[in-house]
């Protein structure tokens, strides 16, 4: 599954770990999912969309 999670938050000018604690996780957990190592749960993948301000399925698309 392809992200666009990187493109997002550094357009809102986010570090991975200030994603990772708004969302509860570790800035380890956003960079796996950002390098497509990690599909996140579907709970972590709605907070992450609420937080980065879209919808989940315009942050994640199959690939």
């Amino acid at each position: 599954m392809k992200n666009s999670i990187r493109d997002k938050r550094k357009q809102q000018g986010l570090s991975q770990e200030e994603l990772a604690k708004r969302c509860g996780v570790s800035r380890q957990t956003v960079n796996a999912i950002e390098n497509d190592k990690y599909d996140p749960t579907l709970a972590l993948a709605f907070h992450l969309a609420r937080e980065l301000d879209t919808r989940v399925d315009e942050l994640f698309t199959p690939g």
